[in-house]
């Protein structure tokens, strides 16, 4: 067997232990423009969680993979996505980011279509041949896929290929973790986190499970908590587990270093949180025994779902995803996810810590933003300084979480998508 592939973009010799990419992945506005084709094209997307859509005529629109999207609920409570895109002449049918509505109208010609995408009027309707409503010409065009699990809806722009059962893989265990943590259901609350940075979109990937930059990169967060509790526990961040879930996706699980709002309070909390924790942590045994609960309770997960989802169970349950505007810029946005039943004092702190942390203005994100950019400027010196060295850990039998399998999972499946003859 030959242990060596060499690609335009990625080096692996597994034998060495050696794993390298390209620079050129990171600038190339050909690279971009393949990436788009070869998978946002092509990928399942993240689009919303269904309780951002709870109730029929709820809307969001959204980009996805470069596309303008509506989000919504018909009258019957069926989910439905939609290109925001007039059938007359283009225009956005809808504008707002939110709301709820008994139809859309298009500002431009004042086209009106239903929540179920079909056309219900236009003015001069009887100036229209009847064949231009034939096959749903005049209607909304939907999504080729639309589907979700656990309340995470995703879009698929290909007609056929993996139903998203299968592209997930074995993420949709992790998935099932996160949403076991309520009876009631999950929830995305507090709004949208929306901000730009100067770097590419796959830094963020690598940097959302890499646990070798944390101790270095975010020693002003951890100097913060040991201040403020006194009594921070003394933890290695290398202690875990990391899991290739196939397709590309991959997982980082491990034991916190702070406090979770499910069942391993911060000393900050008090006796209250403690209380309310223990309550948490007394259902979830209940439900799934011992052994299911704890891990959901007292073990934190950072996973990638290629090629862009980012699932964060750590302090604070968070969604993010991010697109490229540009081979060195990319657009984030990120939610906060609860339990519908939680307390107001525990959502209180749920909310704090995803801001505290991975908010904009928190500890982690401004440190990560930083980082990230100072990758994209150092690319500027690839003719002479190359490839990015993601080999730590490959000769490892057990790798450790602040090893970089993770990394290698989803560029071998970058690889495999950018070298693949286009459809």
């Amino acid at each position: 067997m030959n242990n060596t592939r060499m690609h335009r973009w990625v080096e692996e010799d597994a034998k060495a232990g050696i794993f390298r990419v390209s620079r050129r992945a990171f600038v190339d506005e050909q690279v971009l423009a393949r990436e788009r084709q070869q998978i946002f094209d092509r990928c399942w997307l993240y689009l919303g969680h269904e309780s951002e859509i709870a109730q029929p005529g709820d809307f969001l629109t959204r980009q996805v993979g470069g596309r303008e999207l509506l989000f919504t609920r018909d009258r019957e409570g069926r989910a439905r996505a939609f290109f925001n895109t007039c059938p007359h002449r283009g225009a956005m049918v809808c504008r707002e980011r939110q709301g709820s509505a008994n139809g859309f109208r298009c500002f431009y010609h004042s086209w009106l279509f239903g929540l179920d995408g079909r056309l219900v009027n236009r003015p001069g309707d009887e100036a229209y041949s009847a064949c231009t409503r034939e096959e749903g010409r005049a209607d909304l065009t939907a999504v080729p896929r639309l589907d979700q699990h656990r309340g995470l809806y995703f879009v698929n722009y290909q007609p056929d290929g993996p139903n998203l059962r299968d592209y997930l893989a074995d993420a949709a265990e992790y998935i099932d973790l996160m949403a076991d943590q309520s009876e009631a259901g999950m929830e995305i609350v507090g709004g949208t986190q929306d901000y730009g940075v100067e770097a590419k979109w796959k830094l963020l990937c690598e940097n959302s499970y890499d646990g070798y930059h944390g101790m270095p990169t975010h020693v002003s967060y951890f100097d913060y908590l040991q201040s403020q509790t006194g009594a921070l526990v003394a933890r290695k961040l290398d202690i875990g587990h990391v899991r290739d879930l196939g397709n590309g996706h991959a997982v980082i699980e491990y034991a916190a270093p702070g406090g979770r709002p499910v069942a391993s309070p911060a000393p900050a909390w008090g006796e209250t949180g403690a209380q309310e924790t223990a309550t948490c942590l007394a259902r979830l045994e209940a439900r799934f025994g011992t052994e299911r609960a704890e891990r959901i309770a007292r073990l934190n997960r950072n996973m990638v779902i290629f090629p862009n989802l980012v699932l964060n169970d750590i302090m604070a349950l968070t969604v993010r995803t991010f697109y490229p505007t540009s081979p060195s810029r990319m657009v984030v946005l990120a939610w906060a996810l609860a339990p519908r039943e939680e307390s107001p004092s525990m959502r209180e702190r749920r909310l704090f810590n995803f801001l505290e942390f991975l908010g904009p203005g928190g500890f982690a994100t401004p440190d990560d933003c930083e980082a990230l950019a100072l990758c994209q400027r150092g690319y500027s010196n690839l003719l002479e300084a190359g490839w990015n060295d993601i080999s730590k850990g490959m000769l490892s039998a057990e790798p450790k979480i602040d090893d970089e399998v993770q990394m290698r999972v989803f560029w071998r499946e970058w690889d495999r998508l950018m070298t693949q003859v286009p459809a």
